[in-house]
């Protein structure tokens, strides 16, 4: 996820009329968080982290609070607060107040492109405000829709009535729900998740589901992103110096989504396709220094300056050059392998020779010219390599990569330096 918490998603809920909490950002006044108080009895006060960062409840990072003092103590405490969520430690800055809803039933819901189905999906349960990987397979439910027709209110009918859900909170998700996939398909967001909507009570009885958090994701690359006028930092978690040179050059055609997974790894892996790029990452492990995709088709001079972004902060590092991607459609490998050498050629001439083996694995438009091309580059480098070309499978091309760091880790770096006259 690249956005998350009420701050913003209320903003980008209004844009469909979606009925949100109360909320106040960091620079909110304290007579604006006694106002809050007075109209709501109860507000949670929650630090603002940059991209998706999850079970912040759990680790007590969420403050209550039903008085002013209350309130500015857990501003106090969870402004510049910590949070470790797996092996990314993530750091605070700023807090929102946020209204309590009073509900008996929460419910959670999400869309996202399910591979399962080729389609866009919906998830949903009326036992929301918990993890959903906690519930049992029969009290949740994922029903995959037609993207043309869009999510239907049949739709949620259907997947609520199978669950057993209160029928006093069927009708009000069903006015309210499929608002949700306008949103998602035309801001060009990929994912999009409510946990938990809490069910209102209004003054004739009837239920209001109100979003009391806020998840989504989007493709940058899709210009519709362009509409919300969203800040650039919104989509960086603890964004590195490295991560916003390649984020600049977003302007240029072709992708740049990148991610620094381990700073400490030995193999660059400059990836292209989504596909692809899970796959390294999953198999490659803490030996990955980057989850990328650079896909898209990108021009020489964009491939260049990104491949020289890429070697000038890691190469030091680097055990294996690590390129891999499925079989292309439209990427012209010739000028994405030019752009790769040439800025490793660069990269030499500027900084000094390292001890490097390069393995490659691509298929697509002018892949034999890209090779040969790659490889008068790094024969004249004296550089080793092993390339692979379409007709080989990428799970086995990634398994040898993750050998040969093995092998350079054991002594090869060593031979290969003594082979290219350098230190190791």
């Amino acid at each position: 996820m690249q956005v998350t918490g009420m701050l913003t998603g209320a903003r980008l809920l209004a844009h469909v009329d979606f009925p949100t909490s109360d909320v106040l950002g960091p620079d909110a006044t304290e007579d604006q968080i006694q106002a809050l108080i007075d109209r709501h009895g109860v507000i949670f006060v929650k630090p603002l982290f940059r991209g998706g960062v999850g079970k912040k409840g759990k680790a007590g990072l969420i403050g209550r609070a039903d008085d002013l003092k209350t309130a500015l103590a857990e501003k106090e405490r969870l402004y510049f607060a910590e949070h470790r969520h797996g092996n990314a430690l993530a750091k605070a800055n700023g807090v929102t107040f946020e209204a309590g809803i009073p509900a008996e039933h929460e419910v959670y819901f999400a869309i996202t492109d399910d591979t399962r189905f080729r389609a866009p999906t919906m998830t949903i349960t009326h036992r929301g405000g918990v993890d959903i990987e906690e519930l049992g397979k029969s009290e949740i439910v994922s029903v995959p829709f037609d993207a043309l027709t869009g999510l239907k209110a049949f739709v949620v009918a259907n997947a609520l009535t199978s669950l057993g859900a209160p029928k006093e909170i069927i009708s009000p998700l069903v006015q309210h729900l499929p608002k949700l996939w306008e949103l998602m398909h035309h801001y060009g967001m990929t994912t999009l998740e409510l946990n938990p909507i809490r069910m209102m009570p209004g003054g004739n009885g009837r239920l209001t589901p109100i979003a009391c958090d806020f998840k989504c994701g989007f493709d940058r690359d899709d210009p519709r992103v362009g509409r919300l006028g969203l800040p650039d930092y919104l989509f960086a978690a603890d964004i590195s110096v490295f991560e916003q040179e390649v984020n600049q050059l977003r302007t240029h055609q072709g992708q740049s989504d990148v991610f620094v997974i381990n700073d400490k790894g030995t193999i660059l892996a400059p990836t292209f396709g989504g596909g692809a790029n899970s796959l390294v990452t999953e198999v490659l492990g803490d030996a990955a220094i980057i989850s990328s995709d650079f896909g898209g088709n990108p021009p020489y001079e964009k491939m260049k300056a990104v491949a020289s972004i890429c070697y000038r902060h890691f190469l030091k590092q680097t055990n294996v050059l690590f390129i891999i991607g499925g079989k292309s459609n439209n990427t012209d490998i010739l000028e994405t392998f030019r752009g790769m050498g040439d800025a490793l050629r660069e990269h030499f001439a500027k900084h000094g020779p390292v001890p490097l083996y390069v393995v490659v694995g691509r298929g697509g438009p002018n892949l034999v010219r890209g090779m040969g091309n790659l490889a008068d580059t790094l024969d004249s480098l004296g550089v080793p390599y092993r390339f692979f070309g379409f007709d080989s499978a990428i799970s086995e091309v990634v398994a040898y990569a993750k050998r040969v760091d093995q092998w350079m880790r054991s002594g090869g770096r060593d031979e290969i330096a003594r082979a290219m006259n350098i230190n190791a």
